[in-house]
């Protein structure tokens, strides 16, 4: 038995990567950093610093940019032993 495909068919695969985070591709994204951090350093101007380590001096409008993927699996790790329950 002989297989025969129209032709032009062809077969593709849906691969999906996880984001590489190279040099410079921190200003790709939104960090988290403490509020109360983040409000100081854009009135002064001083430096910050995020969860993922990235320190930068803030400027830009960070709804602007997708969430950092580092910053945002550090969040969530540390939120995850949170239940809720007083007990």
């Amino acid at each position: 038995m002989s297989t025969t495909f129209s032709p032009g068919a062809q077969t593709s695969s849906d691969v999906r990567t996880q984001p590489r985070l190279d040099d410079g591709d921190h200003e790709r994204f939104s960090h988290y950093v403490p509020k109360d951090k983040l409000t100081e350093a854009m009135i002064e101007g001083s430096p910050v610093v995020a969860l993922c380590g990235k320190v930068w001096v803030p400027s830009r409008d960070p709804q602007r940019f997708p969430v950092c993927p580092e910053c945002k699996e550090i969040w969530e790790s540390l939120n995850s032993g949170d239940s809720g329950d007083d007990a």
